[in-house]
């Protein structure tokens, strides 16, 4: 056309926004938007809390939750990375057993989350992950961006370990995505579930009336099995008949009721209990039928001597059976009679190998621990005679002949004021003394006589699927669950994992989430430092280089600093023994007046090879 230059137009500049097809009249009772439907959805499921790290693929549920929600049921918790939103989930799952939701952005966010997904998968442990994909139909991407995000089966990338994951395709199929997430993540063995939200599905628009919409309390998790009585009947024989009955105490509740149930069995039983650093509080760790100090991998040279005594072994979802047979035994094929509580069964799959190797069980109990363990204690009640009871009772005298103090582990090398895991421990039994509190982690090689665990929400277990990075992320979400509990929440956490998450911590702070901190810091990644010295000495060559690409020391770390930058208070480094208990008491009293504090400790080695 005369006077038009060559290359431009008249259309109006591209828009990411779609325009609403027509407003509702205003005394619509539902939902217009398809956003605003799925975020009253999420609240209808009961989710309190859903961590973000924002992205323009769940734009439009994230404007939902903040301005149709008020950003309330759920509360949207910013995050600086989809690996800390998962991590934060998953340890707002080990204190309520209750999962969060997480919104990462498309396909780029999830590959960020995935190794935190696994963590949790593994550590079956609930949550519900939303995640926002490109437009899906070709014809509505508007942007180069739009084209990268887009993914025909995003779930593809976290199948594997998810319990399920679904890609809805309208507004009704999302609610009923949703609703069967909530029922499968909160169904026992709980895990992670994740569902794919379409961009433009989220911001288009379908009249959606209330009464139209299913009832959320009508599709809520099935209540857990409960065990075959006869099942319960032929264990309670065998406990009741067993010379050295052992109970392995592994993946159980946080509920104080059935810490105490478990208790009294093991009391009436006078069986020895054994428990595993990996998962959370089991067993008070200092009563007198309690083995020897809880392990992350192996058990101790005592455990496996407890172990291979016993002619019955009451497995209550123990993780991994087959290591500690194999201990005991020489084998995995147990001599004694084994009796698994256990439905973790059913999340077993291919891809992954978390089963562990396959144990034997000469009575399997399909059902969870804290169901099968009072119905467990009733039938033993009723059958025992006296004979049972003089047994009971000799054992336990037994025990507490053989009850010895704990000895406090000091580092291989340095003098007295040298500070080694058994003095952060013993450190915070002091600074601790007379209050409620709540291990929320403890890295490689801590020492659980220093600080025993005497209540099943004072020690919340490791990472899961040693994924290292978590322990900031999951600390978080287990100090935002404790709060209001009047439980003051303490990690310990070595500096290697420390420095993967470190910005998790300003989650903590962005919520005003009340948290101690302690960095047992070996400047370096002295577990990896121990394998190459392995390593090395099996092929006869020079151990002295084991700390090389190791040790983070050249130049070290501000730890100081870089929590400071995360919004919390701190002090370090701290070098000796005689300073630990003042600058915890300090570090105490700041987190009770609802501070975030921080302290670095300088730590040597109290181990060499792997830890028990």
């Amino acid at each position: 056309m005369p006077g038009k230059m060559r290359g431009t137009s008249t259309r109006a500049r591209i828009s990411t926004v779609d325009t609403p097809a027509a407003v509702p009249p205003g005394d619509f009772d539902g939902t217009f938007f398809n956003s605003d439907t799925i975020a009253h959805a999420l609240r209808e499921i009961g989710l309190r809390y859903a961590a973000v790290c924002p992205g323009s693929s769940f734009r439009g549920v994230q404007e939902s939750v903040v301005n149709a929600l008020g950003n309330r049921d759920p509360q949207l918790v910013l995050c600086l990375h989809e690996e800390h939103a998962v991590a934060i989930a998953h340890g707002y799952a080990r204190v309520t057993g209750e999962p969060m939701g997480v919104v990462v952005h498309c396909n780029v966010g999830l590959m960020h989350a995935a190794m935190a997904v696994y963590n949790a998968w593994c550590d079956r442990m609930p949550m519900i992950i939303l995640g926002g994909v490109g437009p899906l139909d070709s014809a509505r991407r508007r942007t180069p961006i739009d084209w990268l995000h887009s993914v025909s089966d995003q779930g593809s990338l976290v199948r594997q370990y998810v319990k399920w994951d679904d890609q809805p395709l309208s507004p009704r199929a999302t609610i009923e995505s949703l609703l069967r997430a909530n029922q499968i993540a909160r169904t026992a063995p709980r895990g992670p579930v994740y569902v794919t939200l379409d961009q433009r599905l989220q911001e288009d628009t379908l009249p959606y009336r209330n009464a139209d919409k299913p009832d959320a309390r009508r599709f809520r998790a099935p209540a857990p099995p409960a065990p075959e009585p006869e099942l319960v009947r032929q264990a309670a024989q065998w406990l009741v008949a067993a010379e050295h009955p052992v109970i392995l105490a592994g993946r159980v509740s946080r509920d104080e009721r059935a810490w105490n149930v478990r208790v009294r069995l093991a009391e009436t039983l006078g069986a020895a209990v054994l428990t595993d650093l990996k998962v959370a509080a089991a067993f008070p760790t200092d009563h007198v039928l309690h083995g020897p100090e809880p392990a992350i991998a192996f058990t101790s040279a005592a455990g496996e001597a407890i172990v291979r005594e016993a002619d019955v072994v009451l497995s209550l979802d123990w993780w991994d059976p087959a290591t500690l047979f194999t201990q005991a035994w020489g084998e995995i094929n147990a001599p004694a009679k084994v009796i698994r509580c256990s439905l973790d069964n059913y999340a077993h799959r291919g891809w992954t190998r978390d089963h562990m190797a396959l144990a034997p069980a000469d009575l399997d109990i399909l059902a969870e621990p804290d169901r099968v363990v009072p119905a467990l204690l009733g039938e033993i009640e009723r059958v025992a005679g006296d004979e049972f009871r003089r047994r009971t009772v000799e054992r336990l005298l037994a025990r507490t002949r053989e009850h010895v103090a704990p000895v406090p582990a000091r580092p291989l090398t340095g003098g007295p004021e040298d500070i080694g895991l058994w003095d952060i421990g013993a450190a915070l039994r002091e600074a601790l003394s007379g209050m409620a509190y709540c291990l929320v982690r403890a890295p490689l090689g801590w020492h659980v006589d220093a600080l025993p665990i005497r209540h099943p929400l004072e020690y919340l277990g490791a990472d899961g699927a040693a994924g290292v990075g978590g322990a900031p992320g999951m600390s978080v979400g287990s100090a935002l669950a404790l709060r209001g509990t009047g439980r003051l929440p303490v990690a310990v956490i070595g500096d290697g994992d420390f420095l993967m998450g470190v910005s998790a911590l300003w989650t903590a702070a962005s919520t005003r989430t009340p948290m101690l901190v302690i960095i047992a810091n070996n400047c370096g990644y002295y577990i990896d430092e121990q394998h190459q010295a392995t390593t090395a000495r099996t092929r006869g060559r020079a151990v002295e280089t084991a700390h090389v690409a190791q040790r983070i020391s050249e130049p070290e770390v501000d730890i100081l600093a870089m929590a400071r930058a995360q919004g919390f208070a701190g002090c370090g480094p701290i070098a000796k023994r005689s300073e630990l208990v003042p600058a915890f008491l300090a570090a105490v009293d700041a987190v009770k007046r609802g501070e975030r504090y921080l302290i670095d400790v300088r730590i040597k080695p109290d181990y060499e090879g792997y830890p028990k």
